[in-house]
């Protein structure tokens, strides 16, 4: 059965995008989300990393008092901390919460980001040194004493305490667009991240991923993730996607466009063009799909738009795809997070149970 995500807004969160946050990101704030995310069928809460977002690694130990079987993919990036540094941490927060922290290996595609954080490599060695830090991690999870001397980290006589509680180790979440990215995650990582695209583009990337991994000897596993806007009609529903960018200036969008020019990551281009080929349709790009936040927002943009069946109907055909995991959010968290878990994330398990009784008569 598939296993749903959603991610916590420690950057901020609101009721509009591409304006200032109305709801700061405060302890009580994500104590809810997550309280909410185990409460409403979620196994996993995703916690970003960025310049502008609270740091993963302390928002995910706080979390774990509040909750109880709840799962937290947290991210980090191996131009910002070093792996043995992250991997302390993670088995920690692994130990401490029995097995419940999972990893999402991050390489960067903005240079004007990363740069804030006083990470300068070029595009193309910053996923050679992702390479290196994922193995370095495998090793450290997997072996009592590790010597590493490369191109990017050396050490020497290292030993990981604790190990962390799932073996023969956790499993590693990562996405990448690029030539590069797709490259090394084929080649390392356990589950392949996508972002929301059309379902032919979709289908053609994962047989891409399929293929590669083939050429490694391997198989994966894939998530895909999507912003969420119901409504109890399409016609409403579509009525508070277009409310959500409505205080949105022509400057801020102008602004959004000039930091587009300047940002190397191949995923944020592909939802760029799938969102201006469908500027004289609204931005529809699907049945359900909608590009309109991508105007205003990077990364997980793609939005599914509709009522509870209609949104379930259209997560079902990308499950059919192969997907595992499918991560839903949207604006503001806290309210859709619990609206997918009651009226979206049922109907979703019941098609997927009827669908797999009538393939196994």
């Amino acid at each position: 059965m598939v296993e749903f995500l959603t991610m916590s807004p420690t950057a901020g969160d609101g009721k509009y995008v591409g304006v200032p946050w109305e709801i700061e990101p405060s302890f009580h704030y994500n104590h809810q989300i997550a309280r909410v995310t185990e409460q409403t069928g979620f196994s996993s809460l995703l916690l970003p990393v960025g310049a502008e977002c609270l740091d993963a690694s302390i928002v995910a130990a706080s979390l774990i008092q509040s909750t109880e079987k709840l799962k937290f993919l947290y991210a980090a990036r191996p131009g910002f901390i070093s792996p043995t540094v992250f991997a302390k941490q993670f088995a920690t927060l692994d130990y401490l919460s029995n097995g419940r922290a999972m990893i999402n290996v991050v390489t960067g595609g903005s240079l004007e980001d990363l740069g804030k954080d006083g990470d300068s490599l070029p595009h193309h060695l910053r996923y050679k040194r992702t390479e290196e830090f994922v193995h370095i991690l495998k090793r450290l999870f997997t072996e009592e004493i590790v010597t590493h001397k490369g191109d990017y980290y050396s050490f020497t006589n290292t030993s990981l305490f604790p190990k962390p509680v799932q073996q023969p180790r956790p499993e590693i979440f990562m996405g990448g667009a690029s030539t590069a990215g797709k490259r090394v995650a084929a080649k390392l990582a356990d589950i392949y991240m996508l972002w929301g695209e059309t379902l032919e583009n979709t289908k053609a990337r994962i047989d891409e991923m399929n293929q590669l991994a083939a050429e490694e000897g391997r198989t994966l596993k894939y998530s895909v993730s999507f912003q969420v806007i119901l409504g109890e009609t399409e016609e409403l529903a579509w009525e508070r996607a277009h409310r959500l960018i409505s205080k949105v200036s022509q400057e801020s969008i102008a602004q959004r466009e000039r930091y587009r020019v300047k940002d190397e990551s191949v995923g944020h281009k592909r939802l760029e063009t799938l969102m201006k080929d469908a500027k004289d349709n609204n931005f529809v790009i699907g049945p359900n799909l909608w590009a309109g936040l991508t105007q205003v927002l990077s990364g997980n943009s793609i939005a599914l738009v509709g009522t509870p069946d209609q949104i379930a109907d259209r997560i079902v055909e990308y499950v059919n795809l192969g997907f595992e995991k499918v991560l839903l959010r949207g604006f503001p968290h806290l309210e859709v997070i619990e609206s997918i878990g009651k009226e979206v994330i049922p109907r979703v398990q019941s098609r997927l149970k009827e669908s797999h009784a009538h393939v196994q008569v």
